[in-house]
Parts: C-alpha cells; sequence; structure tokens
C-alpha cells in the first residue's frame, strides 16, 4: 500500500525547487496533492506533471506571507477534500532584506502552523514538514570575510534568523500538539540545486565555491530533500517529532 494512499497534502512553493519535489514524491506516493505557490502558472505546472502520474492535484494561488490568505486555504481544502494529512511548509526565498525573509521565511511558516496544527488535531492527527535549512542549525560559510558589505550582511543574518526560527517553531508546536495526534518536523537542506542558489552558481566559481562546503563533494537534489521529508511525514516515521533532520551531504558535520 502506498504511503500517503487516501491522503490530503498541502505543499506550499510547490510551483519549483524542493517544493515541486515534495508535491511529487508525495502523489507518487498515493496523495491528492494541494499546489500552492505565490506564482500560480508554476504550482498549474507542478499539478499537470502530477495529474500525469495519475493521481490528484489542487492548486492554490498562496503568498504564505499574508496570514488570512493562509488560513483561508488551509480551511478551504478541510471543507472541500475532507481533511488535512500532511503540511509540508516549504515556501521561501533568500538575498533578500530583512522583512521580506523574515515575512515569508518565518513568518509564513508560522501561519502554517497556527492554522494547520488545530486542523489535524481536530480530526486526530496528522504531520507537518517544515523547511529549514543548515542556516538553521549555525551560521552560513561564506568564502571571505563581508563586513564591509551592508546588504550582504542584512540578507545573510536575516535568512538565518528566519531559519533559526523555523527549528525553533517546529520544536515548539511539537511539543504543544505532540499529545493530540500532530507531528512536527524540520529539515534542513544544505545547498541543493534549485533556483534560490541561481545568483550565487552564476558567479565566477560559484558553483565550485558551493561544492566544496559538503563533504559528499557535491550539491543536492530536490529529490533527495523530498525523499527524506516523505520520509518524516509517513507513519514510519511515527514516534519522530520535534525533530531538525540535516539533509547537507555533510555540511553540518564539520
Amino acid at each position: 500500500m502506498p504511503a500517503f494512499e487516501d491522503r490530503i497534502s498541502f505543499v506550499t512553493g510547490a510551483g519549483s525547487g524542493i517544493g515541486q519535489a515534495m508535491a511529487l514524491r508525495l502523489a507518487s506516493e498515493g496523495a491528492t496533492v494541494v499546489c500552492a505557490d505565490i506564482n500560480e502558472q508554476s504550482a498549474q505546472a507542478t499539478a499537470a506533471r502530477i495529474e500525469g502520474l495519475g493521481a490528484t492535484a489542487v492548486v492554490h494561488a498562496l503568498d504564505t506571507a499574508r496570514e488570512e490568505e493562509v488560513a483561508a486555504a488551509l480551511a478551504r481544502t478541510c471543507r472541500d477534500l475532507g481533511r488535512l494529512d500532511v503540511l509540508m511548509n516549504n515556501a521561501g526565498v533568500g538575498n533578500r532584506d530583512w522583512e521580506t525573509t523574515t515575512a515569508i521565511n518565518l513568518d509564513g511558516v508560522f501561519f502554517g502552523l497556527k492554522y494547520a496544527c488545530p486542523i489535524m488535531a481536530a480530526q486526530g492527527g496528522g504531520a507537518i514538514v517544515n523547511t529549514a535549512s543548515i542556516a538553521g542549525l549555525g551560521a552560513l560559510m561564506r568564502p571571505m570575510e563581508y563586513h564591509d558589505d551592508p546588504v550582504a550582511v542584512e540578507s545573510a543574518s536575516a535568512y538565518v534568523a528566519a531559519k533559526h526560527g523555523v527549528v525553533g517553531l517546529t520544536k515548539q508546536f511539537a511539543v504543544a500538539f505532540g499529545k493530540v495526534g500532530v507531528r512536527v518536523n524540520a529539515i534542513c537542506p544544505g545547498y541543493i540545486k534549485t533556483p534560490i542558489i541561481a545568483p550565487v552558481m552564476a558567479r565566477e566559481g560559484g558553483a565550485a565555491m558551493l561544492t566544496a562546503l559538503h563533504p559528499i563533494g557535491r550539491l543536492g537534489k530536490p529529490e533527495e530533500v523530498a525523499a527524506v521529508a516523505a520520509f518524516l511525514a509517513s507513519d514510519a516515521a511515527s514516534f519522530v517529532t520535534g525533530a531538525a533532520v540535516p539533509v547537507d551531504g555533510g555540511y553540518s558535520a564539520r
């Protein structure tokens, strides 16, 4: 029996990168997938791929930084599809100013938890996987000093602060909702081949620099992150909650 047969899953940031890989992985294992993304066209493209697998997909245009949109989308999912079994709280950005980065990468995750956990508790349980980062486990490694670049300092600091916050929220909600059957975990990816790292990859020596940060000797693939997220959301991880799991090719082991 597929791991997510007859289960309703909701994936934010499903239009590309890790979110798209999550949506496809869940669909391949039997889930009905709600593909949510601020870019509705991208979400539609992911949904088309899911339907090509013979699975069912629903599309929501969603700005996760807007609390009312998150609340409405989750409530609509429960109303239209009957329940909410899995939330991949994944949408995020990089290299932005403090306000934008924390609004999407931290506030957006909080809104997902705030509204999904009570829904899952009322139906008897569910599983949430938050996308944090290696930046949620420690400082980001840089190839050179950049203390004299205020823009770089702000963007890196905002990203690290937000992702540390995601790890903290994961633990807090795991404790708060554990006894009512809701498990909450986080994944902490290293540098993954997605659009978010494209600006660095485009620089001379950028690809080699990022690769060198990982003892495994390469960058990660979205599908590798999705596989761990799917495990954490599945019954196979039924005694795992409050964990922040590195998926980083050894980055955080140094």
